[in-house]
């Protein structure tokens, strides 16, 4: 299988070219740029496979980058950010990102890292069908949520949470694999990352919320009822 490309964007040149020999070593075909602006403009041209996005640089930061960049792409995203800036993280999960890593991080770390997110990805690309409930259609291979033939917009984990959730109909799911099946099993953040974003998809599904069901003590369901 031919190797991913992957877009990395960061204002340290010495950091740049870290990655890229890690990258290259591994044969992946590496492209960068050094700023925001620049990243938006490689993502329209390259149509890179993966981007690694650092999010304090000049012109336009990496958050901004992002926002913009999920508008129009929906190739996983993995952020740098410095360590302790919790804020970061999360603005930058909120915005579209993937995942993250936080500086100073070690090569096998950011290698293995982007080998997770990019074969999670390659895995949600083989799905074909789509699901339905009723007057819900939760299109897979489309990543749209479609209710009463209206498009609903979610973000790109809050969609991989709903495809997660209605593929394993009727089972209860902790909180744990909701983590480690939808962020990754190396996913640092806390088991609130699902509560939020529980919530969230209620408020997108309206009236049909109530299908995501909480397993007091334990986590998350989806379960239709119908009507006999």
């Amino acid at each position: 299988m031919e190797k991913a490309t992957i877009l990395i964007v960061d204002d340290d040149e010495r950091l740049l070219a870290m990655i890229r020999m890690i990258l290259e070593n591994r044969q992946y075909k590496v492209i960068q740029a050094m700023n925001g602006e620049e990243a938006i403009t490689m993502t329209k041209v390259m149509e890179p496979d993966l981007i690694v996005l650092d999010v304090m640089m000049p012109i336009m930061d990496g958050l901004t980058a992002c926002e913009r960049i999920r508008s129009f792409c929906t190739c996983p995203i993995i952020m740098l950010t410095a360590k302790g800036e919790d804020e970061d993280q999360i603005n930058g999960l909120d915005k579209g990102a993937d995942d993250y890593i936080i500086k100073p991080f070690t090569p096998m770390v950011l290698a293995a890292r982007i080998e997770a997110v990019l074969r999670r990805s390659f895995q949600e690309e083989k799905h074909q069908e789509m699901n339905v409930f009723g007057e819900i259609i939760i299109d897979l291979k489309g990543r749209s949520l479609i209710i009463k033939g209206q498009r609903v917009d979610l973000k790109r984990k809050e969609f991989d949470l709903l495809a997660y959730m209605s593929m394993n109909h009727g089972i209860s799911l902790s909180r744990d694999q909701i983590l480690e099946n939808v962020w990754g099993y190396d996913y640092l953040g806390s088991e609130s990352t699902v509560d939020t974003h529980i919530n969230r998809l209620r408020r997108q599904l309206g009236a049909y919320g109530s299908y995501l069901q909480t397993v007091r003590g334990f986590g998350y369901r989806f379960e239709v009822m119908y009507e006999a």
